[in-house]
């Protein structure tokens, strides 16, 4: 059977976010080869957004999906192990066929040699042109080695040849443990790949909900002549987990904490996204152009505004959905003297004509009372005060608010003063809301969008070597001054599990006059 009738025999149903639009381009026949192929992430959520995107009819005609790990399986155990975790079987026997597993020890310096033999016999088998993305879904340390080993058995094409086929890396997050490891990582691989080859995955930059950030500002007229420090009095942006440490997670987490695990990566590009400029279109380079920039402009603080301007705590015991739960240094694989954080909150300002003077209020935080992620615009209120307050709401200022919620309950709200019937001047808040679900049934994965974007060669949500360096400049300044506090012997505040943090972080936005949002 030709490979063009087994693409074709898989259902054609249509993307319901992408019914009314031209059709989209289709990428270039290639062969996607997962490292890591038995681990979770392949299970969980790489396979299961290539076969959404199969159905959607978003892979090309000619493909092959390739497996490597270094347990000794056949294709069809591979394929079963996969068809386990599959939520959907709807066309899965078609696409199960262009499933196959390749054993391979990436500790032995010549262990891909045998992956070039296969991928070369697959070519012809599939019709992939030598087209091949590689997905390295496996631990940090082996990025280096496992690069150098792709060049050595001569699996990455020309990236300057007119002609030809391509190659592109996709690198899970973490990008180095801090600005040096980060920097030594980005030499070590291109040494071997050009920049245009490396595809630093951030998966929320693959969510609908933050690439809306965007729509949302610059296809809406209404909005970005008020996106400025004239109209805006503060931002937050909040990324709250409810989880502890599930599984076997302790033991990075207590490595990492949350200021490198969330706000090097994440926060920093949702911060990146509400307060870039304008790009002057929407391609890769211009977009990142934009985005870096602010990245740039965040506060180089000395240690004093550090103390001042930064939180951090760990959960202690608690109660999370009715249930008590252990505090941080009593979960597998965490020191029992460990002072990692498990919660930051910060105020800063970026040194930029738009934002000059807005507070950015950020938090992130384990064993929360509940897991969301969202964008807070806080509106000023009117120059002169015509109405009467609402006495009966809890907020501060009776001003409007623009919230964006990345999950869960996708979609955005906005907050405005409406006056309550009767015959006083009173005014109350009323919102509109917006949920995806509601507009559009459901978004693709955000996996699914971004694998896709890496078969088309667009790097637009994906981050770039000057972005993660800016971050880690940042960050690095940050832990540097909290590993003096541990070394004077100073300890780590910690606040009861299922709450919203230590103290601490209210008061740092008291000063300002403000209070955090509870989503």
């Amino acid at each position: 059977m030709s490979t063009t009738n087994e693409s074709a025999s898989i259902p054609d149903h249509v993307n319901p976010l992408r019914s009314h639009l031209p059709i989209a381009r289709v990428p270039d026949p290639c062969a996607i080869v997962l490292f890591g192929a038995t681990g979770d992430l392949t299970a969980r959520k790489l396979i299961p957004s290539l076969h959404a995107a199969a159905l959607a009819s978003e892979l090309p005609a000619d493909f092959v999906i390739v497996g490597v790990g270094r347990r000794d399986w056949t294709d069809e155990v591979f394929r079963a192990k996969l068809r386990e975790a599959m939520p959907n079987a709807e066309g899965w026997e078609e696409f199960a066929r262009r499933l196959v597993y390749h054993r391979s020890d990436f500790n032995d310096d010549y262990g891909l040699e045998s992956l070039k033999d296969r991928l070369d016999q697959l070519d012809a088998t599939y019709g992939t042109q030598g087209n091949r993305l590689f997905y390295l879904a496996v631990d940090p340390q082996f990025f280096e080695p496992l690069v150098k080993q792709l060049g050595r058995a001569g699996l990455i094409a020309d990236p300057f040849a007119e002609s030809g086929p391509w190659t592109r890396v996709i690198i899970e997050k973490p990008f180095g443990h801090d600005l040096a490891s980060s920097q030594r990582l980005d030499r070590e691989l291109q040494h071997t790949l050009d920049e245009s080859q490396i595809y630093r995955i951030d998966h929320y930059l693959g969510k609908e909900t933050v690439q809306n950030i965007m729509a949302l500002r610059f296809g809406n007229a209404i909005f970005e002549p008020i996106w400025n420090s004239r109209h805006i009095r503060s931002v937050q942006i909040t990324v709250a987990e409810d989880l502890g440490m599930p599984g076997r997670r302790g033991a990075y987490y207590d490595n990492a904490g949350a200021i490198r695990d969330m706000v090097q990566n994440h926060m920093m590009q949702l911060l990146s996204l509400v307060a870039m400029e304008p790009p002057i279109d929407l391609s890769a380079d211009a977009v990142r152009n934009e985005k870096v920039k602010i990245i740039q402009a965040l506060p180089r603080w000395s240690e004093q505004e550090i103390k001042r301007f930064v939180v951090r705590g760990q959960y202690g015991p608690g109660s999370s959905h009715g249930e008590q739960v252990k505090g941080f240094v009593e979960e597998e694989g965490v020191n029992p003297s460990s002072r990692t954080e498990t919660y930051v909150a910060m105020r800063l300002t970026l040194n930029t004509w738009r934002w000059a003077g807005v507070p950015f209020y950020l938090r992130t935080g384990k064993r929360l009372p509940k897991t969301t992620t969202e964008v807070a615009i806080q509106f000023k209120e009117p120059n002169i005060p015509l109405f009467e307050p609402d006495r009966e709401t809890d907020h501060p200022r009776s001003a409007n608010q623009l919230v964006l919620r990345i999950q869960p309950n996708e979609g955005a709200s906005l907050s405005l003063q409406a006056k309550v019937p009767g015959s006083r001047r009173r005014l109350r808040e009323v919102r509109m809301d917006f949920r995806y679900g509601t507009f559009f049934t459901s978004a693709p994965a955000a996996y699914q969008r971004l694998l896709i974007d890496a078969m088309l060669g667009d790097a637009t949500l994906y981050t770039r070597r000057d972005e993660v360096e800016y971050a880690w400049k940042f960050v690095d300044a940050i832990v540097h001054a909290w590993d003096a506090e541990n070394r004077s012997g100073r300890a780590i505040t910690t606040y009861p599990a299922g709450t919203w943090g230590p103290s601490q972080a209210d008061e740092l936005l008291a000063a300002d006059g403000a209070v955090w949002r509870r989503p």
